[in-house]
């Protein structure tokens, strides 16, 4: 889809640059115009002084004229202030009434100085209206206004009002084959100013028309975009929803799982000790109970999204302790842990994957291997923090991924860890973290 609508928007912003580039040159003819006029007027008027026959144009232009060079000057000087007011950006309706106001203006001072012989300027103003996009009620009334004041112009009415000598007698100085050379050459200047407005138009008119075209295809594709998105917010509001599934899943397993199982093998336990040794019965149900009411406290905060709750209270050393305290009491398996570094540095996820590693092992030797004593080994190798978990259950030769051992796998994967077991001699988890927060001991 790039690849097809770039070429298509270079075509754009090339038809954006032609109207101003028509609109320069049709500035550059009135320009040249002006200049050709008021040269010529200054040499007629020199010549007049020079031949001995000022007295004979006086008589035939009723008034006295200026002087010969200031008439170039005063053109020159009246198109700069066209062109500076061309140039200026009104930004709504009152700036661009105030500024045709002064365009009008100046273009009757062109006329003025020209001698009411070119009145092509007026095309420039109506260029200059086009290039603003707004309503066609408003457009219309600036075209009508620009209309009107191009009849005042050519219909000689502002002639009538303002004292000025018209161009032909001026221009009564040279010839008749020169003046119809001179007057000639006027009017395909003019012509040439009149076939560039045209074409000015055309382009505009075909400049707007690649507008519309442009707004369509932004259209598509933002409407492509929007169905990208769409489908890109579906896709990530799934995956959200799975990896949330998976989380609790994890979270419920592994603390309603380890509760489960420490109560299961303790009521074995009081079942067997019930007769011979109530007493020591009672104690085990008080461990029992303990283990049950963790358990739902794990359990709550497991679903809403929160980590260990023994972890909450206390660091991770005192909270694994405190497991295999709770676990021993209430399964009576003989549980030894032996911890070589200082764990104090994890942040709260990691410490709460190392809780969840030793946790879920320990309910799988006890559920899984009806183990009778487990041993925990922590240690800090190389930069890796080693947990080693080993019991003397009936073990698995064949061992494979169940939803506690994939569960845990997913935990050290989210750390950049990895995770090890064999179930010779019993069963042995290996869990490798990396660490990350220095090389301290």
């Amino acid at each position: 889809m790039v690849e097809k609508v770039a070429p298509v928007r270079r075509d754009f912003d090339r038809m954006d640059q032609i109207p101003e580039m028509v609109f320069r040159v049709l500035q550059m003819f009135n320009f040249l115009i002006i200049l050709y006029i008021t040269l010529i007027s200054s040499h007629a008027l020199w010549g007049y002084v020079h031949e001995g026959t000022a007295l004979e144009f006086l008589l035939r232009a009723g008034r006295v004229p200026p002087i010969n060079w200031i008439i170039p000057i005063a053109g020159l000087l009246f198109f700069g202030c066209l062109e500076i007011l061309l140039s200026v950006e009104c930004n709504n309706h009152p700036e661009l009434v105030c500024k045709l106001t002064l365009e009008f203006l100046v273009a009757i001072g062109i006329s003025y100085v020209t001698g009411f012989g070119y009145t092509g300027m007026v095309v420039l103003l109506l260029a200059d209206i086009m290039r603003y996009t707004i309503d066609w009620k408003k457009r219309a009334l600036y075209i009508l206004a620009v209309s009107a004041f191009s009849l005042l112009i050519n219909g000689n009415v502002l002639q009538k009002w303002i004292d000025v000598i018209p161009l032909d007698i001026v221009w009564s100085y040279y010839r008749a084959d020169h003046l119809l050379r001179f007057l000639g050459i006027l009017n395909i200047l003019d012509l040439i100013n009149i076939y560039v407005f045209i074409f000015y138009m055309v382009i505009l008119a075909l400049s707007q028309m690649s507008e519309k075209e442009r707004i369509l295809v932004l259209n598509n594709e933002l409407k492509e975009a929007n169905i990208k998105l769409e489908e890109y917010a579906s896709e990530s509001a799934r995956m959200a929803e799975t990896r949330e599934r998976n989380r609790l899943a994890r979270e419920i397993h592994d603390t309603l799982g380890h509760s489960l199982t420490g109560i299961i093998t303790g009521i074995e336990a009081c079942i067997m000790l019930m007769d011979i040794a109530p007493e020591a019965t009672k104690e085990q149900l008080r461990a029992i109970a303990e283990v049950a009411r963790t358990g739902i406290i794990d359990v709550r905060h497991s679903v809403k999204a929160l980590h260990a709750d023994a972890l909450e209270s206390m660091d991770i050393e005192d909270a694994l302790h405190k497991l295999v305290d709770s676990t021993t009491r209430s399964t009576g398996v003989e549980i030894s842990m032996n911890i070589t570094t200082d764990l104090s540095h994890f942040n709260q996820d990691e410490g709460d994957v190392i809780y969840r590693v030793v946790q879920e092992s320990i309910t799988n030797a006890i559920r899984h291997g009806k183990a009778t004593k487990i041993n925990i080994s922590i240690d800090r190798i190389d930069g890796e923090l080693h947990i080693i978990i080993s019991d003397n259950g009936v073990g698995c030769s064949d061992v494979k991924s169940g939803f506690g051992l994939h569960h845990m796998k997913e935990r050290l994967d989210m750390l950049g860890g990895h995770l090890e077991y064999t179930g010779n001699l019993g069963f042995t988890i290996h869990a490798v973290i990396p660490i990350r927060w220095g090389n301290e001991n």
